[in-house]
């Protein structure tokens, strides 16, 4: 049964005594009994990720002290048995499979089951115990089996929660949807120490601890977010696709280039291979995107039956420095061909995606605004695509010389929300829509926002492929068919106070083979 607003994501947490193998107080060859947390150590929740057809990835991560300063969480530099269940049904009356995983000093005591051989297309319950130590129950399931249409696919994507702007209650709302699939594409956590990043109006709460730069800082800041009950109940409700964007290592960075390269840094890649270190161990991620040093390899492809391809994408890794010393700009090296946002490798891995995709709908997980924007002055932003504008043409023309069925980027990155139509010309406004972009607000970044009437946005009124515009927090819920995908931006009132409600600002819907928007 769900329940709403229990501490689990909507999930009732049942005591697992009955159902696992063992005594409660069971140790691993692995473990010894000293290592047994005392207290609690599943204060980080659960979540699971990365669903296949035949399996997913289970998380969960060992902290009876968060906000430890050395970042382990106030866990002993021992390996520590941790058992866990997954079952067809919340009661866990049913369970199909069962084991122990070694929370290990290395990863943060991170723990990550990785499973295969289940039946796809199935919800999933899961949980984890370790010592007398119950986890909260989480809610998962498979991926339809491949070329499966099925009843289509509710999900939910979301960005930008700095945890010092606001309350995470539209991660609770979102939790509330009970999603099939969460992808979350970017900004999971800010690198910022307390103060210095306010929201207009003040911060409600403040991070723990300096700029994140070293592992232990970057443990302990993702230990902060994930102590937040109403992240925890969007990560416990349905598996998540995570990709990540800048301020999980440092704002606007660039490849090998920090966001301001002429103030040094202690050692920049040092920095990246802690973050990516930590960003792994705090993610539902399978063993391919294990870090090497400061390699962490994203970007992949979940498929959803016949339905969808979603091409998970990093744009921060492998692009060049931004043009003309960034920020908004009107400037001629945002044109040069040779200029990349995503990487000659990974833009061939996207392209062979597209010419060998057979889904109704073919979606690109992404960070940064994808379709032109240009101001008043005809100037862009050059961290966003309008920066890497060849490599917009080649993504853009690459689906449509594939003959991609529909295309939809999401988006995240710019705090507001968005609705645009794609275009291979976009100094022609009578030229044909090739795609659809949506782009979802922030969870709190930027603080409250406010509500308008998109049509006085000058983006809107200059960019004729420019269809929407809101300035408040939340996320976008999308219901995918066969027929069609229908976009609704959900926002809630204020993230200064907790608990506030959501509601629909604007709906749209996107019609198979029509790569237009509907307002609906």
């Amino acid at each position: 049964m769900l329940v709403a607003g229990t501490a689990a994501a909507g999930l009732t947490v049942v005591a697992p005594a009955a159902g696992w193998a063992g005594p409660a107080g069971a140790t691993d060859p692995g473990s010894t009994p000293a290592a047994v947390p005392p207290r609690d150590p599943f204060t980080l929740g659960v979540a699971s990720g990365d669903p296949f057809p035949d399996g997913m990835v289970l998380w969960t991560r060992l902290a009876p002290d968060p906000l430890a300063e050395d970042g382990m969480g106030g866990m002993p530099a021992r390996n520590v048995a941790v058992q866990w269940e997954l079952a067809r049904d919340e009661r866990f009356r049913r369970v199909v499979r069962r084991g122990t995983e070694h929370a290990r000093p290395e990863l943060g005591h991170s723990v990550h089951v990785e499973l295969s051989g289940l039946r796809s297309g199935t919800e999933y319950f899961f949980r984890f115990r370790s010592g007398r130590h119950h986890s909260p129950v989480g809610r998962t399931r498979t991926a339809p089996e491949h070329g499966v249409l099925g009843g289509g696919l509710s999900m939910c994507f979301a960005s930008c929660a700095q945890y010092e702007h606001g309350y995470f209650t539209a991660y609770r709302r979102l939790a509330e949807e009970e999603p099939d699939l969460v992808l979350h594409l970017g900004d999971y956590q800010y690198e910022y120490r307390a103060g210095d990043y306010d929201a207009p109006g003040g911060n409600v709460r403040d991070h723990d601890g300096p700029e994140t730069e070293t592992l232990a800082n970057y443990r302990q800041r993702h230990a902060q977010y994930k102590a937040d009950t109403d992240l925890q109940a969007a990560h416990a409700v349905a598996p998540w696709l995570v990709v990540w964007d800048d301020h999980e290592i440092d704002n606007n960075w660039a490849g090998e280039v920090p966001e301001k390269p002429e103030i040094p840094q202690p050692d920049f890649a040092a920095r990246r291979t802690a973050a990516a270190q930590a960003y792994y161990e705090n993610m539902p991620l399978r063993r391919s995107s294990v870090p090497a040093g400061v390699d962490i390899r994203l970007y992949r492809k979940l498929r959803w039956g016949g339905l969808a391809n979603f091409h998970m994408m990093d744009t921060r890794q492998y692009r060049d420095d931004q043009a003309c010393g960034d920020g908004w700009k009107d400037c001629d090296e945002a044109g040069n061909p040779t200029r990349t946002i995503t990487g000659a490798e990974q833009e061939a891995w996207l392209l062979d995606g597209f010419r060998r995709s057979r889904a109704r709908w073919d979606i690109l997980g992404q960070q940064v605004f994808f379709t032109q924007r240009e101001n008043a002055s005809g100037a862009n932003s050059m961290d966003a695509w309008d920066g890497y504008a060849a490599s917009r043409d080649r993504v853009t023309q690459g689906w449509v010389d594939a003959g991609v069925r529909n295309a939809v980027v999401l988006t995240g990155d710019v705090h507001t929300h968005w609705a645009n139509e794609v275009k291979l010309d976009y100094n022609d406004p009578d030229s044909r829509s090739v795609g659809t972009e949506l782009v979802c607000s922030s969870i709190t970044s930027g603080g409250d926002g406010a509500d308008s009437d998109p049509n006085d946005n000058e983006s809107v009124q200059l960019n004729p492929h420019i269809k929407f515009f809101n300035g408040q927090r939340g996320y976008v819920r999308t219901r995918i068919t066969r027929d069609e995908l229908r976009a609704d931006f959900r926002v809630v009132d204020r993230v200064s106070v907790p608990d506030a409600q959501v509601h629909t600002r604007a709906s749209f819907v996107v019609p198979d083979r029509e790569a237009t928007l509907h307002e609906a």
